[in-house]
């Protein structure tokens, strides 16, 4: 699982980087500074979760499940909360003014991390080798 997860890590740490230059030199003269802000806060969210999936690559445990569903909570975040702010600061860009519908998403998104991040604290707790460190 580990591997799988620095696979998933990376793919989206490089989408991060991408998306930052993006935002920073490609955008900049196209959408209005709240867009911008969206933007950024996109970018912000999908590095701090890609940096919670490295860290969730370094522990060392039998298989949890607890760990596997922060696994899969904080990619369905990054792809439901990033993906949709990146949707909807270009929505004017793109011409999808339908993308206003995609609101709702962000919200889900931000409440697929918070839950990732309950079910590392819930690990940790349970976990009886962190005692010993």
């Amino acid at each position: 699982m580990n591997k799988h997860i620095i696979f998933t890590a990376s793919f989206f740490g490089m989408l991060a980087v991408v998306t930052g230059a993006f935002g920073a030199h490609g955008l900049k003269a196209l959408l209005p500074a709240p867009e911008l802000e969206v933007w950024h806060t996109a970018v912000q969210y999908n590095f701090y979760h890609v940096f919670a999936l490295l860290f969730l690559s370094t522990i060392k445990a039998e298989s949890s499940k607890l760990l596997n569903a922060a696994y899969y909570l904080f990619t369905l975040g990054i792809l439901f909360f990033s993906g949709s702010l990146y949707l909807l600061s270009c929505r004017s860009i793109i011409g999808w003014t339908w993308l206003i519908h995609l609101g709702p998403i962000t919200p889900l998104g931000g409440l697929l991390f918070i839950l990732g991040w309950l079910m590392l604290f819930i690990w940790a707790i349970r976990d009886k080798g962190l005692l010993d460190a």
